[in-house]
């Protein structure tokens, strides 16, 4: 059971290693920030790294899951477990291969994701408006947001999959390094 003391001397232990650590926080932020701006700016080139990095991330699961599937055949579950490792192998070969075709489908998959978050956040927004005050029509505006931008991917599909990607992930590290700098610069002055 943590002890509110216990999260108070946490909470000072990650103040004290922010702060010794700030420059460190700092540089991350700005790469990041680099990295997201030149992402935005050549989206098409971060959209297929983005998906020859997954295909390598799946290529290396499946391998991985394979091998420890063979070295457990005894356990239960084999024939879906040789299942899964061969699908993860079989992405990872695609997206490595065959990236443009790729970047299209993860495009298809983010567009899916917007609108499942677009509907659940206008939903979860509507739901607590008695609750949440004057705060629940950001969560509506967020959840209209998500639709707008699934249905802008979806309109100009096939096209759209050669920015999308680049262009969240980069959007994605901008924030993230802006924020990183934020803190960065708040630690150093604390």
């Amino acid at each position: 059971m943590t002890m509110p003391q216990d999260v108070a001397g946490l909470h000072e232990r990650m103040k004290e290693a922010v702060k010794a650590n700030w420059k460190a926080f700092l540089i991350e932020g700005i790469v990041l920030v680099i990295l997201g701006m030149a992402a935005i700016a050549i989206p098409l080139l971060a959209s297929i790294a983005v998906t020859i990095f997954l295909g390598w991330l799946f290529l290396i699961s499946g391998a991985v899951g394979l091998y420890l599937t063979f070295t457990t055949r005894d356990m239960p579950g084999f024939w879906w477990s040789l299942l899964s490792a061969v699908l993860a192998l079989a992405a990872g070969i695609i997206l490595i291969v065959q990236p443009v075709a790729g970047t299209l489908t993860l495009t298809l998959v983010v567009s899916a994701y917007f609108i499942a978050e677009g509907i659940t956040t206008i939903m979860y927004a509507l739901a607590h408006r008695s609750e949440l005050s004057g705060r629940w029509g950001w969560l509506l505006v967020s959840g209209i947001v998500d639709l707008v931008v699934a249905a802008l991917i979806i309109a100009g599909l096939p096209g759209s999959a050669a920015w999308a990607i680049g262009l969240l992930v980069g959007i994605n590290l901008v924030f993230g390094g802006t924020s990183l700098i934020g803190m960065a610069l708040a630690a150093r002055k604390a």
